[in-house]
């Protein structure tokens, strides 16, 4: 099946709840989080985010990056649990850490449940390291964060394509 990555719009809101409400049914995000989230979304903003699609535009992913200063942040990634397993989960990944670096920063950090293996599996192969343990994180369900870190190289004199 071929995907499409493109930006969120807020037309998308109502799909990716769909989504959302069905892979994280005790934690899941409201509307109106989205809303806020795409209203920092613009150029100058402090977000970024991305719905996957189908050729026929059915959303089966979507993820959301934080990025101020030089500190970024995975606010979500989520992947259609018909499609978990395919590549989608890597390419919006990409996507987020791509973007990470395009706007300088110097770090890339996420919150991932202790329980989802095969999300951290996947993070740990993007070159994220464990950093910390965020207790309680998840509510209601009063799961554990696993904090992780990805450090995206300087651009200093010890490059030698930098100088």
């Amino acid at each position: 099946m071929d995907v499409i990555l493109r930006p969120m719009r807020w037309w998308d809101i109502e799909p990716v709840m769909d989504l959302e409400l069905r892979l994280f049914p005790e934690d899941a995000w409201s509307p109106a989080m989205y809303w806020s989230e795409l209203a920092e979304a613009h150029p100058g903003g402090t977000r970024h985010y991305t719905v996957a699609t189908t050729e026929d535009d059915r959303i089966v992913g979507y993820a959301g990056l934080m990025a101020v200063g030089t500190e970024g942040d995975v606010q979500t990634i989520a992947v259609d649990e018909r499609l978990q397993g395919a590549g989608l989960g890597t390419a919006l990944l990409t996507d987020l850490v791509e973007e990470s670096a395009r706007r300088g920063c110097a770090e890339l950090l996420l919150e991932v449940r202790v329980d989802n293996l095969r999300a951290q599996r996947l993070y740990e192969r993007f070159g994220f390291q464990p950093v910390g343990v965020r207790r309680g994180y998840y509510q209601p369900a009063n799961v554990d964060a696993l904090v992780m870190r990805l450090d995206h190289p300087t651009h200093d004199s010890k490059d030698p394509k930098n100088g």
